[in-house]
């Protein structure tokens, strides 16, 4: 597959902090241009949760824009869309099993072990990082620094996208480095942050990208 040079994630945690509704904050970035979307919710997937995904889900299949469950293989398949999972989750093999053959699976590594590993796992695309120090995970891994994204980009022939603590200032380093696309959350949501703000902010990543 070919991934987009930005790769925006819509994190409810990160949005709830902010009162952006997920929706909004969904239409805005595709809107903006935006080449594809992950929806990152760490919490219960109540009812409404489920229903609101699907909402965006749709958004995105109007838009030609993949849609990416993060971690959750079962909401994945019943929302026909795209997987990333990490080191924690389902391992690819059992993901695959429960979205099928011909679904996207991205998968996270965080050091140099892990992406020798996923060579040999049934992915479309991986992840590291993070590259840099980052706010939107309670538990970060540690972080990995350029020298080593540049590393690992000999590692694998696979897409790859930088993550953690990207931001305007740092994503041409990670370009640089190899990475095909950089992975943002609080690189978008400079306060205030609106609806206009966040679809001004995205454009403001595709130009550079």
């Amino acid at each position: 597959m070919r991934l987009p040079r930005v790769y925006p994630i819509l994190d409810t945690a990160s949005l709830d902090r902010i009162e952006l509704p997920w929706i909004e904050a969904a239409e805005a970035l595709i809107e903006g241009g935006a080449g594809i979307l992950q929806f990152r919710h760490k919490k219960f997937w109540s009812r409404e949760v489920v229903e609101t995904a699907e909402r965006i889900g749709e958004l995105c299949r109007l838009a030609g824009v993949p849609f990416v469950i993060n971690d959750r293989a079962d909401y994945a398949a019943m929302l026909s869309a795209a997987l990333h999972i990490g080191q924690d989750d389902l391992n690819p093999t059992d993901a695959r099993a429960v979205i099928g053959p011909d679904a996207i699976v991205g998968y996270s590594t965080h050091n140099s072990q892990q992406m020798a590993s996923a060579q040999s796992e049934p992915v479309d695309y991986l992840a590291f990082g993070p590259v840099f120090g980052t706010l939107s995970k309670e538990r970060p891994d540690a972080t990995v620094g350029i020298a080593a994204l540049q590393e690992v980009r000999k590692l694998t022939q696979l897409p790859l996208v930088a993550i953690g603590g990207i931001n305007l200032e740092n994503a041409l380093s990670c370009w640089a480095a190899g990475a095909d696309s950089v992975a943002i959350i609080a690189g978008l949501l400079s306060p205030p942050c609106t609806r206009l703000s966040l679809r001004g902010r995205i454009e403001e990543w595709l130009r550079i990208g």
